[in-house]
């Protein structure tokens, strides 16, 4: 067991050592007038190629009043430079409350970029509806 678990920590050290990283957030107009409006959907992504970064981010508070975390995608299209595709997902019942979404992230300073984007859920709601938001969110990538 201790040959796997260094393995595997060689292994990620490696990648990271060679990686580009990146710290996202999304400014949340719902939260109270704090940083909670900005660190309330904080995550981390890790740049795979050219085109694809994986990542993990918070997400909502679940019923139980745990904390959920949200599985996310980006595929940057080759047609705009800054323009992307994403897909997020949260860790528990993911199939079931994806989100998909378009967006363009303008770089602002010295890998610190905003990225204005659309999202919508993949599946309507009780209601029947399957209405998108507007968000604008801040990435810094290192």
């Amino acid at each position: 067991m201790k040959k796997i678990l260094l393995t595997a920590v060689v292994a990620f050290s490696t990648l990271i050592a060679s990686a580009q990283l990146m710290v996202v957030t999304t400014y949340d107009g719902d939260q109270e007038e704090n940083m909670d409006k900005i660190t309330a959907n904080m995550g981390i992504g890790y740049m795979v190629n050219d085109a694809f970064t994986v990542g993990l981010a918070k997400g909502a508070v679940n019923l139980e009043g745990d904390d959920t975390y949200d599985v996310w995608v980006r595929y940057n299209l080759s047609m705009m430079e800054g323009a992307y595709a994403a897909l997020q997902m949260p860790t528990q019942d993911g199939s079931e409350n994806m989100s998909i979404g378009v967006g363009f992230a303008f770089n602002v300073w010295n890998g610190l970029y905003v990225e204005p984007n659309y999202t919508m859920p993949t599946s309507e709601d009780d209601a029947g509806n399957r209405e998108g938001s507007f968000n604008f969110g801040l990435s810094y990538r290192f």
